[in-house]
């Protein structure tokens, strides 16, 4: 079994000590360090590459909110603190689990097995940067704390929701819910299949049922187009694919 290579950073020595035992108990992680403060952190980081970190949040000297954001390359990291009103902001920083002190070892387990299954999805997402002539036929996005697989082919449409995006799939009832911007979506779609007709949605050409003025369908679903594509549009849709 690969393991995960782990640190942890709480200024206390008894919480450090209460996760060095922790890991101990679970085959799948390896204690490489553990760290008084984030800067003794950094100099680890910089030293071995880490694949999961186990982070305090009030802290002397710099919060472990604001150290995560600092790191050009973040490892995954599970925020382990006697506070709770950070739960909110470590959502946004797209963090594995966020654990509140004193963590039990059922949910220290827990949250380090989520860690290292999403570790596992990581490692076999094709690196579309290596494949630049083919398209992915997946990808993942997150939702609640857990990587979701999302197949292109099933996308419908997607619609951007200021902060968060709404994928529409065939094979489900209701959208995925991700944290994300439409762009960053966009990106990782194949541009002659995907087209963004309006500033909050992107569609499947291919599931494009009909189109009539600045309007198109598909399903249950009826989506605006904006002016400016609609020229554009109308040439994915009488171009093969």
């Amino acid at each position: 079994m690969t393991k995960l290579k782990c640190i942890a950073v709480d200024d206390e020595s008894l919480a450090r000590k209460l996760i060095e035992e922790n890991v101990q108990q679970l085959p799948f992680l390896d204690l490489v360090a553990t760290c008084k403060n984030p800067f003794e952190a950094m100099e680890v980081l910089q030293r071995e590459p880490i694949d999961l970190m186990f982070l305090d949040i009030q802290m002397p000297g710099m919060l472990g909110t604001k150290f995560l954001t600092s790191l050009r390359e973040k490892p995954m990291v599970i925020f382990v603190t006697a506070y709770a009103n950070y739960a909110v902001e470590s959502y946004d920083l797209e963090v594995v689990d966020y654990l509140l002190k004193p963590v039990s070892m059922e949910r220290f387990t827990k949250a380090a097995f989520k860690a290292y299954e999403n570790w596992q999805l990581r490692q076999r997402t094709p690196n579309v940067a290596e494949q630049p002539n083919q398209s992915p036929a997946h990808f993942f996005v997150n939702v609640e704390y857990s990587l979701v697989k999302i197949m292109v082919d099933d996308i419908t449409h997607i619609e951007g929701m200021k902060d968060y995006v709404k994928i529409y799939l065939t094979t489900a009832k209701r959208p995925v819910l991700t944290k994300s911007t439409l762009k960053g979506i966009e990106e990782k779609l194949p541009s002659n299949r995907f087209f963004r007709v309006h500033k909050s949605f992107i569609l499947n050409v291919d599931k494009v049922a009909s189109i009539r003025s600045h309007q198109v369908t598909i399903g249950e679903h009826e989506i605006p187009v904006s002016e400016s594509n609609l020229e554009e549009l109308m040439r994915l849709l009488n171009h093969p694919r």
